[in-house]
């Protein structure tokens, strides 16, 4: 009843944030030079005055500032994302078709980054000051400050054109009708290097809060306490250290979220993912506002239900939050 309650308020609290995003940002593409029309008229190289009136008055531009934007939240209550001029498709079709790439890749990398940052940020506190400590560290350093871009591209170079061990990019084997088990595992074959290139730097961050809380917690009263028992350190470090270190790291893995969702953006472009990163930049360059709209939202709700996960994970593991 306490986590429901918790969750209940962590959803009435998600409405306004998403609705400041989307207000926000429709004002700030407003200010932005050029529109859908112009866009259009770029790619079949111009046209006369009477039809670009014409293509305004029929994608709503000729409005106000404050008339489009009520039509855009009224579409939204009733669950429409518009019509995209560019692909000559309904927003959420579009969207639909690249989803699935993009939370593969959002939810192997995240899952990876949490898992190997949380082993090595242990492994680094039980040998602090040591040279697995100092060896963890400095790559996970490394890591951090290394641009992802720059993995992805050294990764296709060693493994993909010297090695000819993984494919250089895309989803999966375009023609090749592989269907079931066959078909996942080529998925994962070429998402390999995707994941590992985002994942590597929320890792370094990952071990590096872990670390440090492990190191705190074990210094606090109840520690000593259960030393002076006579646990097992094994026993110590699983039972109390750990659950109580992880409360930070399951913080950030929301908060990263986010930024995993951006950082999708540059990875999707070198690998050539077809999903909504590489989507969000094609938007961006050909001004198609409706779709860059539909994915803010779309991308918005993504990261709300991360955060709304963790907040459920943060009321499992202290029973303190949401107590009130």
């Amino acid at each position: 009843m306490r986590v429901a309650r918790l969750a209940l308020r962590r959803l009435a609290a998600s409405l306004p944030t998403m609705l400041v995003i989307l207000v926000g940002l429709f004002l700030l593409l407003q200010l932005a030079p050029g529109d859908t029309v112009d866009a259009l008229i770029a790619q079949i190289g111009g046209g006369d005055p009477a039809m670009i009136a014409e293509l305004r008055r029929f994608y709503g531009l000729d409005a106000t500032v404050p008339v489009q934007l009520g039509r855009y939240l009224w579409r939204l209550v009733q669950l429409d994302l518009g019509h995209s001029a560019i692909y000559g498709k309904p927003v959420a079709s579009v969207i639909v078709e690249r989803l699935p790439a993009t939370l593969l890749l959002m939810a192997s990398s995240l899952a990876l980054a949490l898992a190997a940052g949380t082993a090595l940020g242990i492994v680094a506190a039980q040998r602090v000051n040591g040279w697995p400590d100092t060896l963890i560290s400095t790559l996970g350093l490394i890591f951090y400050a290394t641009p992802s871009f720059w993995i992805g591209l050294m990764g296709i170079v060693v493994f993909a054109i010297h090695l000819g061990w993984l494919p250089p990019g895309g989803f999966e084997e375009i023609g090749s009708g592989l269907t079931g088990w066959a078909r996942a595992a080529d998925i994962a074959l070429h998402l390999l290097m995707p994941v590992a290139t985002l994942s590597l730097v929320f890792m370094a961050v990952f071990l590096r809060v872990m670390r440090a809380a492990m190191l705190e917690v074990t210094t606090l009263d109840f520690v000593r306490t259960a030393r002076a028992k006579g646990l097992r350190p094994a026993a110590i470090t699983i039972r109390h250290v750990l659950r109580n270190a992880l409360l930070p790291v399951v913080t950030l893995a929301g908060l990263q979220a986010g930024t995993m969702l951006g950082g999708s953006v540059v990875v999707e472009a070198v690998f050539a993912l077809p999903g909504l990163g590489r989507l969000a930049y094609e938007s961006v360059v050909q001004r198609d506002l409706n779709m860059l709209l539909g994915i803010v939202f779309v991308s918005a709700l993504l990261v709300i239900a991360v955060n709304f996960l963790v907040d459920l994970a943060y009321a499992r593991l202290d029973p303190r939050i949401g107590a009130g």
